[in-house]
């Protein structure tokens, strides 16, 4: 096990991303700025200045990326030569970016209240598709050809291959809202986290996950005999082992065995609360980020300080 720090940038970091194939790590951060960083050399090596602040982001291929901002805009980026344009526009912030491997579209989800599906072969500044939804999705992934979209607690199923409705039309794994979503080709099923510690294992499969799915509370913290309930901003899953990263407010990060139900490891602590965190195409390294806050005199959360760090970890 190993830790290393990267130079972060001015403004608190919104996402880390691993590249498909390298140990390229590309960070969205409020600041406006998009950051190509050399994980092997810990090297800064692409800094892309924007607009407005940069809420996600995400790979195409080692070549280009995407990023979406507080103006409503996604952004693409050539990642050689730092070359930027505009792929199209929401009507409000952007909350969410993830980009399918199997159909090459880029998702992208708003306070708007869309979803939008932007075939990235063609400079069309129109989506594709488009999703219309009740509420504001907090939380997206992608996993082959199905889009999972949180809304507050109920997570619900696209097939990318017919979007009239979800394939399933809910599923309340958890009793409070879901901050975070990843989901996994290789269980075919998802791990959620929400506001209250709690996290929920869940497989597509109706058997399988009645077998196999599970729910637990993995963060609790006693402070003076009571239970304090630590939200989960963050979840990896290992791309090749049934292993799973959650990363909490309070600046924990635990590694679980997703078959045997146990803690396998835990990371020293962070300064300040786990944002975003990231396995690269091995699982032999993990970006963390981390944003310390303090509330300021308006009554406002203030970011003080923020790091990126890389962790290698044993297979």
């Amino acid at each position: 096990m190993g830790r290393r720090g990267l130079a972060a940038g001015a403004g608190a970091v919104s996402r880390v991303r691993f590249a498909p194939s390298s140990n390229n790590l590309i960070v969205s951060s409020w600041d406006s700025g998009l950051r190509l960083y050399d994980a092997n050399s810990s090297t800064l090596r692409l800094e892309a200045n924007s607009e407005a602040a940069l809420l996600d982001c995400c790979f195409k291929d080692e070549s280009v990326a995407f990023a979406g901002a507080s103006d409503g805009s996604i952004i693409r980026y050539d990642l050689h030569s730092g070359a930027q344009d505009n792929v199209g526009l929401h009507d409000d912030l952007v909350a969410s970016t993830e980009f399918s491997q199997t159909t090459s579209q880029l998702i992208t989800s708003s306070l708007d209240k869309k979803l939008f599906l932007w075939d990235t072969n063609t400079r069309c500044v129109n989506p594709n598709s488009t999703l219309m939804l009740d509420s504001v999705v907090g939380s997206l992934s992608v996993c082959g050809m199905y889009i999972l979209v949180t809304v507050e607690r109920d997570v619900y199923w696209y097939d990318m291959r017919n979007l009239t409705g979800p394939i399933k039309a809910k599923d309340s794994p958890l009793k409070h809202h879901i901050r975070c979503l990843h989901s996994s080709e290789q269980w075919k099923g998802y791990a959620a986290g929400s506001m209250d510690g709690t996290v929920a294992l869940k497989y597509f499969d109706h058997e399988v996950d009645n077998e196999k799915g599970y729910i637990f509370r993995c963060h609790p913290r006693s402070e003076d005999g009571t239970s304090s309930l630590v939200p989960i901003n963050s979840i990896a899953v290992h791309p090749f082992k049934q292993t799973f990263v959650t990363g909490d407010n309070e600046g924990y990060a635990i590694v679980w065995d997703a078959l045997s139900k146990k803690k396998l490891l835990e990371f020293p602590s962070y300064l300040g609360s786990v944002v975003s965190m990231a396995y690269n195409h091995s699982g032999q390294l993990l970006a963390v980020a981390s944003n310390c806050t303090h509330q300021g005199a308006d009554g406002v959360m203030e970011v003080e300080s923020h790091q990126i760090y890389i962790e290698t970890t044993r297979n």
